[in-house]
């Protein structure tokens, strides 16, 4: 069941995100549906209501975008109650730094074993 509701809901933010793109008088480009999305994860998460979600859905929700702005918004709630203020700052790339390190090493890592077409 498990995989059903992450098969489920993941579809339904990317038929969200394709919408957007689609239906819209003004043309959302794939940078304006990724800036959408994490700023709408950040902001449902930090409302509460996006950690049931990921409870139901797993991988779901935390794999697609939203998820990236999920795990911002709560490094960064968690860094202030660790260290005030400051933490606000520090804590959202804290939590996140292993996702994006592993973004840049594979991706340098592709880089080296794929020619590019030129």
């Amino acid at each position: 069941m498990e995989f059903l509701w992450a098969f489920i809901i993941g579809g339904a933010l990317c038929v969200i995100g394709q919408l957007m793109m689609d239906l819209t008088g003004y043309k959302f480009t794939g940078a304006h549906v990724l800036v959408t999305f994490v700023c709408a994860g950040a902001v449902i998460s930090a409302l509460g209501l996006y950690q049931p979600l990921v409870n139901l859905a797993g991988a779901g929700a935390t794999v697609p975008l939203s998820g990236f702005g999920h795990l911002l918004a709560q490094g960064a709630i968690n860094g202030v109650n660790q260290k005030g203020l400051l933490g606000a700052f520090s804590g959202g790339v804290s939590s996140a730094a292993v996702g994006i390190t592993a973004a840049v090493v594979f991706g340098y890592l592709a880089a080296l074993i794929f020619k590019p077409r030129g």
